[in-house]
């Protein structure tokens, strides 16, 4: 099962037709996600959040039109995100999650929504994360050998280590990489694809990969 979920980033960030492509998707809501998604006439699986930047009116309309929703408190140790991924997990068999509104406007909470991956219980997911805006996939991965896809719209590559990450290898890309080590997050940017697929390796950490357009 795949899994759509809505957060309360900037409408601007938004990928082109996101509902046009998605709207018979299952969609997840956290707080002011959980309104648009309403308003678009999604009526989501699960509505999560504290709801304090709503109106009554607004509250209402989600109340109304969401099969699940979950309040939580405005003072707490999760964002939205969290306490929506973590309700995923728990609810649904789900073998993707793609995260919309998740980047743009304030950087705190995109750097919450990145680094969320790196602790539990979202660690144990992290593979199965994906970000999405206008210009950017942002995927994660643990040890191993991995392929990676092309997107036919993505020009750019880029690999991030976003902790420690040992014996890093890019095998196939523009930019090759021999087996390197690195002992802080770092930003590999400005790689790209030479086929349709590219590879690449590591021994330990966690590598995120983002593929990007202008």
């Amino acid at each position: 099962m795949i899994i759509n979920l809505l957060v309360g980033g900037p409408v601007c960030e938004w990928p082109e037709q996101l509902f046009e492509d998605q709207k018979a998707a299952l969609w997840v809501g956290a707080d002011r996600g959980a309104l648009r998604l309403v308003k678009h006439g999604i009526k989501p699986a699960l509505a999560i959040g504290d709801f304090d930047s709503s109106s009554p009116a607004e509250r209402k309309l989600v109340f109304a039109n969401s099969q699940q929703v979950v309040t939580a408190k405005a003072q707490k140790d999760d964002t939205d995100t969290e306490l929506a991924l973590k309700l995923i997990f728990k609810q649904f068999d789900c073998e993707r999650i793609n995260i919309y509104g998740a980047t743009g406007g304030r950087l705190d909470h995109f750097l919450a929504n990145l680094f969320c991956v790196l602790r539990p219980p979202f660690d144990q997911f992290l593979e199965k994360i994906y970000l999405y805006d206008r210009f950017n996939t942002v995927s994660f991965f643990k040890p191993g050998v991995h392929r990676l896809k092309k997107e036919e719209d993505k020009k750019y590559l880029a690999f991030i280590p976003l902790t420690a990450v040992k014996a890093l290898e890019l095998f196939d890309e523009k930019y090759r990489l021999s087996q390197t080590d690195f002992t802080h997050p770092i930003s590999l940017a400005s790689n790209e694809f030479i086929g349709e697929t590219g590879k690449f390796s590591f021994s330990s950490g966690v590598v995120c990969v983002i593929q990007s357009k202008d």
